[in-house]
């Protein structure tokens, strides 16, 4: 039987220069802003708590050994970060999950540390954890099992913002309305100083939605600027100034957005339309016959994800994106240009197990339901970039592994970036410039070759080039 043991849990709380993930995370997303009061429960020696301070954030944090003496009152958001894995006795690891939740008015952000760092940890298998050197503790999650646990002891349907990150919503519009805010692009206005202005923006709206705008969803200047005009008024000057083609492009786009959120929120638990965030609502209105069609084909949608021959088709007929024998590659700008199927590929993924900050291009495979994110961070000045990690989700299993390349001597790299970018992208011609100008060469004779660091060094020494930025140059002789 194992001895009873309590960790020394003070001792995992780490300084911070900046925002931890987790807070980074919540701000980018908008849960955390300057109108929702914050608690960091748990907040070790407080620098989210000094960050968001910064960033006129309501924030209070309490710490059992740091802050015991701080307010426990509830929040609108309240933070809970890598807190779970620290907590050796499961029961109180429970009980802790339940009290955050139970103080939380509108979000709670759980976070923790996954399998992957477990190289990072050195230590003693103790109950369903680690117990260290430092005679601390620690649970590595998985990243589905960090999700269900949420789920679980909150009863709510939990949403993976990023790896090791997990949302749980209060109310079912806050979570519907952040679904739509990472699979619906918001509006963008254009700036409006008067009448004229704003006229030319509610235009401007209608020919990228393909439908007139409420007043509840315009910007509110806006709203006031507008508001002494009839709605039928306004309706008819917006109908007259559109281009009927772009109306017509835009109510295409905001369909099959639509049908992408529907289906999306069916992966993950479908709500009644009183729930949807109101700018979805007046889309489905305006683009379907009614909220049972809309939701009958975007099931249709959701299932042809799994079907092999259909996802494969979409991937022939998009027009971005490098298809490989096993995959499809596409660089991140270019990723709403996706086929519709192969869109929602990639956001059932990132809601399953968390899409990672930092990315640059997305695999999708076209044979066993699998998303990668690839993290090429010298992608813009790098001629032929090499790969720092990968973060994949299995579809099949929902669950994630990560893989560093940081420690490689002999990494992976790209060639022919301009394949991975849309037609019109400003950097694509200067890549198919020197892609034309390597093949002139001889540099892609042997393709098994130049898949790594050393292999295209190997051949470049070969041929007798050079790179100097995305030009192609002759090597000087030895």
């Amino acid at each position: 039987m194992q001895q009873a043991w309590n960790s020394d849990r003070r001792l995992t709380a780490i300084s911070r220069a900046s925002l931890s993930v987790p807070a980074r995370q919540a701000v980018v997303d908008r849960q955390v802003s300057p109108v929702r009061s914050v608690l960091d429960y748990g907040c070790g020696r407080g620098d989210d708590v000094r960050a968001l301070q910064q960033l006129d954030c309501q924030v209070v944090g309490w710490d059992p050994f740091f802050r015991p003496d701080a307010g426990l009152e509830p929040a609108d958001v309240v933070l809970l970060t890598y807190v779970l894995n620290v907590i050796e006795d499961p029961q109180e690891r429970r009980k802790t999950l339940e009290r955050a939740w139970n103080l939380a008015g509108t979000v709670l952000v759980a976070s923790a540390r996954l399998t992957w760092e477990k190289s990072k940890v050195k230590g003693e298998t103790f109950g369903d954890g680690l117990l260290t050197s430092r005679q601390t503790f620690q649970h590595l999650f998985r990243a589905s099992e960090l999700r269900n646990y949420v789920e679980e002891v909150t009863g709510v349907r939990a949403v993976s913002a990023a790896p090791g990150v997990v949302y749980a919503f209060k109310d079912e519009t806050a979570r519907l309305s952040y679904l739509a805010q990472r699979v619906v692009p918001d509006a963008q206005w254009l700036a409006s100083e008067d009448t004229t202005s704003a006229i030319a923006a509610v235009v401007d709206h209608f020919e990228r939605r393909g439908r007139t705008p409420r007043m509840e969803e315009m910007p509110r200047p806006m709203a006031e600027l507008l508001g002494h005009m009839r709605p039928n008024e306004l309706s008819r000057l917006v109908r007259d100034s559109a281009d009927p083609a772009k109306v017509e492009e835009g109510a295409k786009r905001s369909t099959l957005n639509t049908l992408l959120f529907l289906a999306v929120e069916l992966f993950n638990g479908r709500s009644p339309f009183s729930s949807l965030p109101l700018s979805v609502q007046l889309d489905v209105r305006s683009f379907f016959s009614s909220y049972a069609e809309a939701c009958k084909r975007s099931d249709r949608l959701l299932l042809k994800v799994r079907d092999d021959a259909y996802v494969r088709g979409a991937m022939n007929a998009s027009i971005v994106g490098k298809l490989t024998p096993t995959a499809l590659y596409v660089h991140q700008r270019a990723m709403d240009r996706m086929p519709t199927i192969l869109r929602l590929y990639e956001h059932c993924a990132s809601i399953a197990a968390g899409r990672p900050r930092v990315w640059t291009m997305a695999k999708l495979r076209h044979q066993g339901r699998a998303v990668s994110w690839l993290d090429y961070p010298d992608f813009d000045t790098d001629p032929h970039p090499r790969i720092l990690s990968s973060y994949q989700v299995d579809l099949k299993t929902l669950e994630a592994s990560h893989t560093s390349y940081a420690g490689s001597t002999n990494r992976p790299l790209l060639h022919r970036k301009h394949e991975f970018l849309a037609p019109e992208d400003p950097d694509a011609e200067k890549y198919r410039r020197l892609t034309d100008a390597e093949v002139k060469a001889g540099l892609y004779e042997n393709p098994h070759l130049i898949g790594t660091e050393n292999g295209w060094e190997a051949e470049l020494t070969r041929c007798g080039r050079q790179l100097r930025g995305h030009r192609l140059v002759r090597r000087p002789p030895s």
